[in-house]
Parts: structure tokens; sequence; C-alpha cells
């Protein structure tokens, strides 16, 4: 998928068509979407926005992406830069703004997993914990990656790789005791 994602993204960035983009935009979204689900916690309008705004940023700078790696985690660096300004401007409003907090709904589980008892747990955990284990443990980011696109050290990403899959671990052991 990867060289034909790059085949993609040169045709488009070559004649600038709507075909190409389109080509590469439904080649690549739903992969770019279940990242920014697993990150959201399964909020799909927020994953839906993050995705937009990533494919604005992206189309902006298409003409300047070199090969180093593949479009795939280049777009998915987009995903997580959005999240993460996401995520510190929902703190901001959150610090100002209690009731927000009343509003949120509950994650859509079938949106991506056919484990809703994983997902679950996943999406339980909390943010950080949550964004650094998906980054890591799903999408194969290294801690020193991880660090520099949310902006914390790297020493920091493995604690709480480490804290969330212990904490994980805790939650789905509870979640089967009780199916038992």
């Amino acid at each position: 998928m990867s060289e034909t994602a790059e085949a993609r993204l040169a045709a488009f960035v070559r004649r600038r068509s709507e075909a190409d983009f389109r080509a590469l935009y439904h080649a690549l979204t739903p992969g770019m979407l279940g990242l920014a689900m697993r990150l959201c916690g399964g909020e799909r309008a927020s994953a839906e926005d993050i995705v937009q705004e990533s494919w604005f940023r992206a189309v902006e700078r298409m003409d300047r992406f070199e090969a180093p790696g593949s479009v795939v985690r280049w777009l998915n660096g987009f995903v997580v830069r959005c999240w993460s300004e996401a995520r510190r401007a929902t703190i901001r409003e959150e610090a100002t703004d209690a009731a927000v907090l009343d509003t949120l709904a509950p994650p859509d589980a079938s949106a991506w997993s056919e484990s809703p008892v994983l997902l679950q747990a996943v999406y339980s955990l909390p943010e950080g914990y949550r964004a650094v284990l998906v980054l890591h443990d799903v999408e194969g980011f290294t801690h020193a990656e991880i660090a520099e696109r949310l902006g914390i050290d790297e020493g920091t990403s493995k604690s709480q790789l480490s804290r969330a899959r212990r904490k994980l671990r805790e939650r789905l052991s509870v979640s089967m005791e009780n199916r038992e």
C-alpha cells in the first residue's frame, strides 16, 4: 500500500487533478480516521474533524514531501499534531468551563474494532496513556517520535506506555472476571 500511496501522492503533486486527489484521499483516509478514532477515545465527530484538518495541512505541504518514510506515516504525523493541538485547546476550554465534561458522548465502540471489551478498555485509559499506547503499540511510532509529536520527554513516553499497558491489563482482567 505504501508504494501505491506514494505513487498516488506523486501523481497528485504533478497534475493537481481532482481525480488524483480523490484516489489518494479514498486510499488513505480510512487509516487516518482509525488513528484519530483511537486517539480521540472513539469520539467520531472529533476524529473526523482531526482528519479533515490533517488533510488541509497535508495538501498545503505535499509538494515538499520527501520520501525518507512512507506517505502513510507522514500523514499520520499530521493526525497526531492536529489531535495534540485539539487536546490542548480542549484542556484550556475545560479549565474555564467545567460543564463541558457533562456533554461528552460515550464512545462509539463499533467504529473500528471487533473487540468491544478491548476497545472500551483502551478508551477508558487516561488520555496521555491512551495516546502513547496507540502511537507506540498500534501505529509503531518510536518513543523519540512520540515525544517529538506530543511535546513530551522520551522518558515520559516510556513511562506512560508502561503505565498504560499495566492499566489495560488490569481493566481487561476485571472485565474477564465479570464475564465469568
